[in-house]
């Protein structure tokens, strides 16, 4: 019995032992790490590289998905990765579907006692059809939701729906408040156009109460007519809202000249830094390149985009070379049809590369918040022991969900995940002309570049 307590207590004493060197292996490589974190961060904050490609990068103006602007953006990011020396650049043609506002967009109100004439700030809904040439002039039906409208029926034949739930501001978490009004402009023109309705007028789903519309794309759907569809600013869906009250019967004209032409060439645009030990596995880092036409779309997405090129760059400028290989995509196309991610996601699939992590940055380049990653506890738990490492830029978190919309296409990445930074003003700016360059702070946006490099880098020294 003696015996066997000591070879107990020898065993005990070998474990212990093992898992103190282990522990002291763990506290070596966070120092290791930290000091490349400090690093980069420095790097990122003094020389402001990314912000600084900002303003060539929006002189382009918008860059919808097919026109000329976006073609030229995307040529000149090739031109910009190759001058950093990124060791591959190359472009992956996507053919896109090409939608174009038009000129006209004009709304009234045309029959009222009280308030004919006036004007309502209005813009088309991304993929909507044009009105004729001489408008759409109706009775104005509103409705808060979508079910609210199909108990309505009949009374809809030939109306204008106006549909005017606000975006729920007592939500800390934005994206939710987004999430919980975004369905009338997606589904609502469908569900009214099913109804008989002529048009559709949708409440800007936005946290700012000011006049200027958000656009964002509608649905389609093959057996139900197209209906022009308009996001009319916040402060006149009030005015209306108010104005039907008192005039139930009041009528609204618009106009819109829209179009969608046949689909066009497009590319996405990828770069990388190849791995130094396993450059088979590779870790995507990537925004989109397109944005809607109101705007340069300064965070959704040009901002975030550049900040995934600078994570290769902050790395390659640096002379930090990573075991596996990090890849920048500008996926093409997201806001109306994800053809970009979608060609990428069959590349993943087909190109006999292992893709560890895909993290997509796409919700504007504010303060440093979190990650989200769609992995099991082991994994979130071997994440979550880097953030002593990430609070060096902010990071405080890793939550369980997902990634973004492009990276989601691709089927074989063993992580999915998303970049999160403060979301309070996101949807102030969102698919509207408020989103511009000047909205962009050169420290939030570079501290998240360098909390993208950090990450990055770090799945790629410690696998998944």
């Amino acid at each position: 019995m003696k015996r066997l307590a000591y070879f107990l207590a020898i065993a005990a004493f070998v474990f212990l032992t093992q898992c103190k060197n282990y522990a002291q292996l763990n506290n070596d490589k966070l120092i290791f790490y930290k000091v490349v974190a400090d690093k980069i961060i420095s790097s990122a904050l003094q020389e402001e590289r990314g912000y600084k490609l900002l303003k060539d990068y929006f002189s382009f103006g918008p860059r919808l998905s097919g026109s000329e602007q976006s073609l030229k953006a995307l040529y000149w990011l090739k031109k910009k990765m190759d001058e950093a020396g990124f060791d591959k650049v190359w472009m992956q043609k996507t053919m896109v579907p090409r939608w174009e506002r038009g000129k006209i967009e004009k709304g009234f109100i045309s029959f009222s006692r009280k308030f004919k004439g006036r004007k309502l700030n209005i813009a088309s809904l991304g993929m909507t059809v044009a009105t004729p040439k001489e408008g759409i002039t109706a009775e104005v039906i509103e409705v808060k939701s979508i079910d609210e409208l199909m108990q309505l029926k009949d009374k809809v034949k030939g109306k204008i729906v106006f549909f005017n739930r606000p975006f729920d501001k007592t939500l800390v978490e934005t994206f939710a408040g987004y999430g919980g009004a975004v369905d009338q402009r997606f589904a609502g023109p469908i569900a009214a156009s099913k109804l008989g309705a002529v048009g559709v007028i949708i409440r800007s789903v936005t946290t700012k109460d000011d006049n200027n519309p958000h656009t964002g794309v509608t649905g389609r759907q093959k057996d139900v007519k197209p209906i022009p569809a308009v996001a009319v600013g916040v402060q006149d869906a009030d005015f209306l809202s108010n104005a039907l009250k008192q005039e139930p019967n009041l009528k609204v004209t618009y106009i819109t000249s829209c179009r969608t032409l046949p689909d066009a060439e497009s590319f996405n645009v990828i770069g990388e830094i190849t791995g130094s030990v396993k450059p088979n596995e590779v870790i995507v880092v990537g925004g989109h390149s397109d944005c809607w036409d109101l705007s340069v779309g300064a965070h959704d997405d040009g901002a975030p985009g550049i900040q995934a090129m600078e994570v290769v760059d902050l790395l390659k400028r640096n002379g930090i070379r990573p075991k596996r290989t990090i890849r920048c995509v500008f996926f093409i196309n997201e806001e109306n049809g994800s053809r970009g991610g979608m060609e990428y996601g069959k590349y993943a699939l087909s190109s006999g590369e292992i893709t560890l992590a895909a993290i997509e940055s796409d919700r504007g380049a504010f303060t440093p918040r979190a990650f989200s990653a769609g992995a099991d506890s082991i994994t979130l738990n071997k994440m979550r022991s880097w953030l002593p490492v990430l609070r060096k830029a902010l990071i405080e978190n890793i939550i369980l969900g997902g990634g973004g919309a492009d990276v989601s296409q691709i089927k074989n990445a063993k992580v999915l995940m998303e970049y999160i930074p403060d979301s309070q003003r996101y949807f102030d700016l969102h698919h509207s002309a408020n989103d511009v360059y000047s909205e962009v702070h050169p420290r939030e946006m570079e501290l998240g570049s360098a909390a993208l490099a950090i990450m990055a880098y770090l799945i790629s020294e410690e696998g998944l």
